[in-house]
């Protein structure tokens, strides 16, 4: 009877030290890059980045947790708001008792006002061009936060969102450590920022005094596996729980066959496009543009990609977005119309054209698919391939012919058109964005439709827009590529993922396993 005691004890004892019965709260995600980029929600735009900023940052307001619409945007940092008749003049009431990320104390209007001063500031964000019609921010009392425009902008609650400009930084932290910020980011999320390993993973933990409670993880370890191989490798023997997924259907199949996995493919639609340089030879002649047009297989590359994962581009807007048109002058696959270009060019033996391009897999195998299109029409694509962060840096100093960018923006187009295709966003000028092409064709348009208040004419507007830049070949759309992740069937978000702008699943407060 004492031995079977003892037995039932040490049996017991042994149960419960065991880790595989305790409830699993570390999530460990494999992302596809081979290490971070800059660790400053106001710096940087890459996909590897932005997925992990989505854990440790807030805005004023927030889409839905899971959602991306924008007739869903439900209060964050600031609890109420109101607006004017005319749309500019706003007002934010503050949340009170929300803390910093490691000890820096409680957000107040200094912190808002702050943040989107500095996400107005060319010198320290890179969405500088998304405030330029603001002209005030200004702190009213400790919790209310006044936002002053020079003209109405299409839904400005979404430049607010934790998303890009509109993540909120603790000016406390972001002062003290001046240029060491992008190496401790200091916000009020539900995790935040424990250790940084150099091209290996950043590590966040759990912010246990986050106003809407405390996370269920304890941490997060968001590892960079640039490899494809590698990273499914790691999940398959069990070193990770999530992972970035090739956006191709031979992956999604081969994923969904595994036991415990489950297969997240949601929106927004990354747009693929190659921005075509007017102003660098050999694409400052249109016939050569043009060619490459014609020499391009759109529907190749999405049969390439697979029907559950991407679908043809029709506009330099995405598909689906306010303001999309698909009454545009897109070029039809022709390689003997592309010859025929070349030729009359001055190119009746071919061309080369180089162009920096990033070592990002999926993004890779999408280019080697046109270079090999190109070649059936004797164009010669010279890839120089580099790291993404590198990729981002070259491209913003206007080096490369031809840029494949991939981006998913907040779903009006003015937003798109106007980082992509205003003269205010050219690379290499003090107000640059991401206008690669140097193509301002559509500049009266993009402008007018911004305070236009009947929407009828506002999408009048944008369509006019599109079809000017499309006649002048800036960019050739190619494919929209839903985000595809995979997970271990027990992990929960805590939330019904549909979307995420961040382009990674939303991690939270609730996100647990089960």
């Amino acid at each position: 009877m004492n031995r079977m005691l003892f037995g039932a004890l040490a049996l017991g004892a042994a149960l419960a030290a065991h880790p595989v019965l305790a409830q699993k709260t570390v999530l460990n995600i494999g992302m596809a890059s081979a290490d971070a980029g800059k660790l400053d929600p106001h710096l940087s735009a890459t996909t590897p980045d932005k997925a992990l900023f989505n854990f440790m940052f807030n805005g004023l307001v927030r889409f839905k947790p899971g959602s991306m619409n924008p007739e869903t945007i439900e209060p964050d940092l600031a609890e109420k708001w109101t607006s004017s008749e005319d749309g500019k003049t706003w007002n934010f009431s503050i949340r009170r008792g929300v803390q910093c990320h490691h000890n820096y104390g409680e957000i107040t209007s200094a912190d808002i006002v702050y943040s989107l001063q500095r996400a107005a500031d060319p010198k320290r964000s890179g969405f500088s061009s998304d405030f330029k019609d603001f002209d005030k921010v200004e702190a009213v009392d400790a919790n209310t936060v006044r936002i002053t425009l020079k003209n109405a902008v299409p839904s400005l609650l979404g430049l607010l969102t934790n998303y890009h400009g509109g993540n909120i930084v603790c000016k406390k932290a972001a002062e003290e450590m001046g240029e060491n910020f992008v190496k401790k980011p200091i916000g009020t999320g539900p995790f935040m920022f424990g250790q940084y390993a150099p091209k290996e993973s950043v590590t966040l933990v759990a912010h246990k005094g986050y106003f809407r409670g405390a996370p269920k993880l304890e941490r997060i370890v968001y590892r960079y596996i640039p490899s494809d191989a590698s990273r499914d490798l790691a999940y398959t023997s069990g070193e990770i729980d999530m992972l970035y997924g090739k956006g191709e259907q031979v992956w999604v199949e081969r994923m969904r066959k595994l036991d415990n996995t489950i297969v997240d493919v949601f929106e927004p639609a990354e747009m693929a496009v190659l921005y075509l340089n007017t102003k660098m030879k050999p694409l400052d002649d249109i016939r050569v543009r043009q060619a490459l047009g014609h020499a391009l297989n759109i529907n190749e590359v999405v049969q390439f990609k697979g029907a559950a994962v991407a679908r043809a581009a029709k506009s330099v807007v995405p598909i689906g977005y306010l303001g999309f048109t698909d009454d545009v002058p897109l070029l039809k696959h022709d390689p003997a119309r592309a010859k025929a270009l070349l030729a009359e060019a001055g190119y009746p033996n071919g061309l080369t054209v180089k162009a920096i391009h990033t070592s990002l897999p999926g993004m890779l195998s999408t280019i080697q698919v046109v270079q090999q299109q190109w070649r059936r029409s004797g164009i010669n694509l010279d890839l120089e391939i580099v790291e993404h962060a590198t990729f981002h840096a070259e491209i913003r100093k206007d080096k490369s012919a031809i840029v494949q960018y991939q981006a998913a923006r907040f779903p009006i187009a003015d937003t798109y058109l106007t980082q992509f295709f205003h003269s205010s966003a050219i690379v290499g000028t003090p107000t640059a964005v991401t206008n690669f092409t140097h193509c301002n064709d559509a500049d009266a348009e993009i402008v007018a439709a911004r305070s236009e208040p009947d929407p009828v004419k506002q999408k009048a507007l944008w369509k006019t827009a599109q079809q000017k830049l499309m006649t002048k070949v800036c960019a050739l759309p190619i494919y929209e590529n839903m985000l595809v992740w995979a997970r271990r069937a027990n992990f929960d978000f805590g939330i019904k993922l549909e979307g995420s702008l961040n382009l990674g699943p939303v991690v939270n407060e609730l996100s647990h396993f089960k």
